[in-house]
């Protein structure tokens, strides 16, 4: 008995070329197994893509995951970050913020349309991102809900800023969310203070409840790390892709 077949993933590098951010922003695209460019396929991007790639081993979730039938097969395209930028980037307060939301739906989605033979509605996107990677995936969900329906949210960092902005939402029905948390986040140190990732997703859950969206919630053991994310992945790939 072999693994080896698991281990046999496509993974393209792309660049493109954006306006918004005026710099050159590096994607990684993960085809499934028996990838066939006449079929279309869902897809997952993935703020952080060479995180999640490398340390969330997604694409190797991905294929035991369809190999073994869990799933159906879907496209990955994990978008890179300087992470000196990130909360820049990401969080809504940053100075890269708005850029950075326009790239990834004017210029990264039709980017990958054209070259790939990913579904275009909707509900055939996934968003899905750790921390602040969870919580600009939730804002461009509400930026570009014609785009975005389904978030994958891995500890989300929903701060205050996030917060209101959700809360100023009056339907949020169309919206489907699977969120986790690990339950030894309660004081994490980040680039701006210490927060209760726990409260914090507790009461982003809420906020998004009362607005009528979907939440598949959950708190586990867990840290905020990788470690703790990766074991999470395949439950919240097979949510979405159930095959």
């Amino acid at each position: 008995m072999t693994d080896s077949k698991y281990l046999k993933r496509t993974i393209l590098k792309e660049q493109i070329e954006s306006r918004f951010l005026n710099e050159t922003r590096n994607l990684r695209v993960y085809l499934p197994p028996g990838y066939n460019e006449i079929l279309s396929y869902p897809v997952v991007y993935c703020q952080d893509g060479e995180e999640f790639f490398n340390f969330g081993r997604i694409a190797t979730t991905a294929n035991y995951l369809i190999l073994d039938g869990h799933a159906d097969p879907f496209i990955i395209v994990g978008v890179d970050v300087d992470t000196s930028v990130r909360t820049d980037e990401y969080a809504p307060f940053g100075s890269r913020f708005d850029a950075y939301t326009r790239c990834f739906a004017e210029e990264i989605i039709p980017f990958i349309e054209a070259k790939y033979p990913v579904r275009r509605e909707a509900s055939e996107r996934v968003l899905a991102g750790d921390s602040l990677g969870g919580s600009v995936s939730l804002h461009l969900a509400v930026r570009y809900p014609e785009l975005f329906r389904r978030i994958i949210s891995l500890s989300g960092a929903y701060y205050p800023a996030s917060q209101d902005i959700f809360e100023a939402q009056d339907d949020l029905s169309w919206l489907d969310v699977y969120m986790i948390v690990g339950l030894q986040e309660t004081a994490f140190e980040t680039d701006h203070g210490t927060h209760n990732f726990v409260e914090l997703n507790r009461q982003t859950r809420e906020l998004l409840l009362d607005r009528g969206a979907k939440v598949e919630y959950a708190e586990k053991d867990g840290k905020h790390i990788w470690g703790f994310w990766q074991k999470e992945l395949p439950n919240a790939l097979t949510y979405f892709f159930r095959a």
